[in-house]
């Protein structure tokens, strides 16, 4: 199993970023992907997840009207739109199999940095 995450980068705040997972050595279409994010001094946090079976989305209450998360089944990616970015959205995030959306991560890769700053 190994997923992939990438398009982290610098970015002032208000600004926008996409980022990507990809994932193989699974059935990376039919399996529940979410993004958490790790920042130095803090916890672990979830931050959004997509249900592969019914479709539904989820987010962090820090993060709700400001990212999306989706999936493109064509070219197997999850893809998560980052707008209004904040100081306190600088972390490294990581996409990671999901189960049930329910906040418990079995697998996930390397991340990607996401800094906000001015």
């Amino acid at each position: 199993v190994q997923l992939q995450a990438s398009g982290g980068g610098s970015v002032q705040p208000g600004g926008s970023l996409r980022l990507s997972c990809t994932g193989s050595g699974f059935d990376f279409e039919y399996t529940t992907i979410g993004w958490f994010r790790r920042a130095p001094g803090k916890q672990r946090e979830g931050v959004a997840c997509l249900h592969s079976v019914d479709g539904t989305f989820h987010y962090a209450d820090s993060v709700k009207g400001r990212f999306t998360i989706s999936r493109d089944k064509a070219v197997k990616a999850v893809y998560l739109q980052m707008d209004s970015l904040k100081p306190e959205d600088t972390a490294i995030y990581y996409c990671a199999r999901e189960p049930l959306c329910a906040g418990h991560f079995d697998s996930w890769g390397q991340g990607t940095l996401v800094t906000v700053s001015s």
